[in-house]
């Protein structure tokens, strides 16, 4: 898919928020998360299990990326169950792994810079 650059270059605030999607992302443990959440709905604990972290880290984690809208809780009674905010996350991760799978993830041999 081709998408062509905007005419304009971006302003300060899409700049911002966007490098702070990417700085978000760029975390291991919260790329699991979303490796996890790509599924479906999980719990807490759920999430917790699937990953081998404690579910206060992985409660923390989840504030911190509810905040940036990369994931969103329904409740159910006394459970929370955590997706993906929306397809562009998914597109985004999706993109991201395909990316890293093909080999463009990795440093080149000899980069001439």
């Amino acid at each position: 898919m081709q998408v062509s650059a905007p005419s304009q270059p971006l302003d300060a605030v899409t700049v911002e928020a966007l490098a702070d999607t990417f700085r978000l992302l760029g975390d291991p443990t919260r790329v699991r998360i979303v490796d996890a959440l790509a599924g479906g709905a999980l719990c807490v604990h759920e999430i917790s299990e699937r990953i081998s972290l404690s579910e206060s880290a992985v409660s923390h984690q989840l504030r911190l990326m509810r905040t940036m809208r990369i994931v969103k809780g329904r409740r159910e009674g006394r459970c929370v169950y955590y997706t993906l905010d929306d397809q562009h996350v998914l597109d985004l991760f999706q993109q991201g792994l395909r990316h890293v799978s093909e080999g463009h993830g990795q440093p080149r041999a000899n980069s001439d810079l």
